[in-house]
């Protein structure tokens, strides 16, 4: 399977430029609120150095790394939910992508606006959290009606599905996402139709400065505590140097990275840490033809192979070869109209009495013998 991310994040928080650093898209990056309106796709291979150490034993015509889509959607306001901004229309594409990446904004340049006046990245943590909130309390609260209607019918899913909306429902009057809860696999699945969007894992991708490419800044110390309380991550990314790394050729790029103390781009840094997120893991296979990387879920097993039955002993196998030579008995199914052949024995009979009768001169007991009948009749 392919990972789909969305990212999201407020107006000129950096969005765009990451977007555009990540996938070399040429997605518009302007300073301004909204200048994405249509959401921006890129497809990008995930970088992975083990397809270069298994391509050194074997030979293949060529090599596919594991891919993942991205998708940059449009900057949320506040009130989005109720209509402010662009509203409704860009959270729909939210609840179709696997994993949110939020963009938080952690350095301060008064040539950069901000939709707030100022800086402060838990506050906008805040506000994108507030507006998922309430879109997808409206949404259970429609879907919470509906199942109850069911329900009363005896539908054994539906009820279920009340008693997970019973669960969500006052997480979200909280204020809360709705991954807070304590759901089962069987009810994750169950809920996974309603396209919740704060039921999705959160990765938080701090835009720093050039000054602070290893995220030390106070800012992003703040947003690492705030991960960690929801069993999330950060990734330091400074959006204006990788925009920058993005046009380089590979070689000067490479170069470029070491006269920076950088081990690899963003990217390689970014899809690790959403792999561990959503508990993924990259599968390999190898032939002629090419190798490949799949993604696939921790922990995945193998398809079962075909079963052999115990082998029997040797005197066991001819007598089962020998009971499968018999010929089976032939049996003859008649009719009740189809008349009987007369067996050995009768035809026997009645030869024997042909031989007395004809042997006796004018038959036996003076009757007369006729022709072609082997049976005396009186004249």
């Amino acid at each position: 399977m392919a990972l789909e991310v969305g990212i999201v994040g407020l107006p000129n928080v950096g969005k765009s430029t990451i977007f555009n650093a990540l996938t070399s898209a040429g997605a518009l990056a302007a300073n301004y609120p909204f200048a994405t309106i249509e959401p921006n796709v890129g497809i990008v291979n995930v970088p992975d150095p083990r397809l270069k150490i298994i391509h050194q034993f074997i030979t293949t015509d060529r090599i596919l790394p594991a891919s993942v889509r991205l998708v940059d959607i449009a900057g949320i306001v506040r009130g989005a939910s109720t209509g402010e901004g662009l509203g409704n229309k860009f959270l729909s594409h939210i609840r179709e992508v696997d994993e949110v990446l939020q963009v938080v904004r952690c350095f301060e340049d008064s040539d950069i606006t901000h939709v707030d006046g100022a800086v402060d990245p838990l506050r906008d943590i805040d506000t994108i959290a507030t507006e998922l909130c309430l879109a997808d309390l409206e949404t259970v609260s429609s879907s919470m009606d509906k199942a109850i209607r069911l329900a009363r019918s005896g539908d054994k899913e539906a009820i279920t599905k009340v008693e997970i909306l019973k669960k969500v429902q006052p997480l979200l009057d909280q204020g809360k996402p709705a991954r807070a809860a304590q759901l089962t696999e069987d009810e994750h699945k169950l809920i996974k139709s309603l396209g919740l969007m704060t039921s999705k894992k959160v990765l938080y991708v701090a835009n720093v400065s050039e000054n602070d490419l290893e995220g030390k800044d106070p800012l992003v110390q703040k947003v690492r505590e705030h991960a960690a309380s929801e069993g999330s991550e950060v990734v330091p990314v400074c959006g204006k140097l990788e925009a920058e790394l993005s046009e380089l050729p590979e070689a000067d790029r490479q170069e470029m990275l070491e006269s920076l103390g950088l081990k690899e781009p963003a990217l390689a840094a970014l899809t690790r840490a959403a792999y561990r997120l959503l508990g993924l893991q990259s599968f390999f296979t190898a032939g002629q033809i090419e190798i490949r990387a799949w993604t696939i879920t921790a922990g995945t097993k193998a398809p079962p192979g075909r079963r052999r039955h115990p082998r029997r002993p040797r005197e066991k196998l001819h007598q089962s070869r020998n009971l499968h030579r018999r010929r089976p008995r032939q049996i003859q199914i008649r009719s009740r109209h189809q008349s009987r052949r007369p067996t050995a024995t009768r035809r026997q009979r009645l030869h024997h009495a042909r031989r007395r009768h004809h042997a006796l001169p004018g038959g036996a007991g003076g009757q007369k013998i006729t022709k072609n009948c082997g049976v005396g009749v009186p004249p």
